[in-house]
């Protein structure tokens, strides 16, 4: 196993000398928004974050995400000239050492909070979801509410350029039910899962967030029924999860633990985004910090899962509040992640000393 943070390269306000600070933190998984959705990943625009990396003596083994454009999920014509993008893609960023690719394939939304400065009774600032919320708004209003909530900084998989043609979008979608977005997905994964395995990567796709379709768009990826269908499109430790606890946990009905005990024991789990989540009521719920007693998720349970059943990916920290008048990015702040990474670490320490 080996723990990771998330970093924004230089759009990020945390440096890689305090990620370096972070006890048993061996690298990176790296955002970028230096390509849009379809671009291809320059592979020397690429190299010079991982040589940044590398001389912070942290790793860049993990990547989040090259993203997939819309018209791979929509099924469109154009689908093609964008698949072949993303093959050279992967080669250009297996060529600088990466060996997980982590994406998503959720319709137009990519993760969905309704509050990203949700006031915890500590003082503290987290993000949060109410399903009341969003009742009464529209598809814009809901991109627009989410983009001014983020201030100046990106928010990965809210790219303005790929929400600008949100009407046309969602017209399309119309006529596209869970069967017809698993078919598009299964071509997809037909044509680049051979380049994978050609390069040495294995691509980890993160569960829907939260586990829920989102204004009637259809979505494959929160149960584990889904999960099971998705590794079953094209069988392969190329075709692997990301299994993201905050996530698939957002659905009261999925066992985390039991989820990954089946999917680690198959080693179909490439890395795992491990964080705590708390239940306000049906559909509603923030991110805690990620010690157990402040959340409705066993986080023992989590890294026993991983433990027990021979994970040996990635983790990181995923999310986390705002603490200490710190501000930044809505959940990947420094302090309350360290913090997780720390807990998390002394979890899976524990697991190791109790096989000695």
């Amino acid at each position: 196993m080996k723990m990771t943070f998330r970093w924004y390269g230089n759009d990020d306000p945390i440096s890689l000398k305090y990620i370096k600070q972070i006890p048993n933190c061996s690298g990176l998984m790296i955002m970028v928004n230096d390509f849009k959705a379809g671009e291809v990943w320059d592979k020397d625009i690429f190299q010079k974050y991982v040589d940044q990396a590398h001389a912070a003596g942290l790793e860049v083994e993990v990547i989040e995400s090259i993203n997939v454009h819309e018209d791979i999920k929509m099924g469109l014509p154009t689908r093609d000239k964008y698949i072949q993008n993303y093959k050279q893609s992967l080669r250009n960023v297996a060529a600088a050492g990466v060996k997980v690719v982590v994406y998503n394939f959720m319709p137009v939304f990519d993760w969905l909070k309704t509050d990203l400065g949700h006031v915890l009774a500590d003082g503290s600032n987290t993000l949060s979801y109410d399903e009341k919320d969003i009742q009464g708004l529209t598809p814009q209003e809901l991109v627009n509410k989410t983009l001014q909530g983020a201030g100046n900084l990106t928010l990965p998989g809210w790219e303005p350029e790929r929400l600008a043609e949100l009407n046309k979008v969602l017209e399309i979608y119309k006529n596209i039910d869970e069967d017809k977005l698993r078919a598009n997905y299964k071509y997809f994964l037909e044509e680049i899962i051979p380049t994978c395995e050609e390069v040495g990567i294995r691509m980890a796709v993160h569960p829907d967030d939260p586990a829920w379709p989102v204004f009637g768009i259809p979505r494959i990826s929160h149960t584990p029924e889904q999960l099971r269908q998705i590794l079953a499109l094209v069988d392969s430790p190329a075709n692997s999860l990301c299994l993201c606890t905050g996530s698939i946990g957002s659905e009261p009905n999925n066992n985390v633990a039991e989820i990954i005990a089946e999917f680690a024991k198959k080693d179909r789990i490439a890395c795992a985004h491990v964080r705590n989540i708390k239940f306000e009521g049906d559909r509603k719920f923030y991110e805690s910090s990620h010690f157990t007693g402040d959340g409705s998720l066993d986080m023992y349970a989590i890294m026993k899962a991983l433990y027990d059943n021979g994970f040996d990916g990635y983790i990181r920290p995923d999310h986390g509040r705002m603490i200490w008048g710190e501000e930044g990015r809505a959940g990947y702040g420094l302090y309350d992640r360290a913090l997780g990474l720390a807990y998390l670490n002394g979890l899976w320490e524990a697991l190791e000393h109790q096989d000695k």
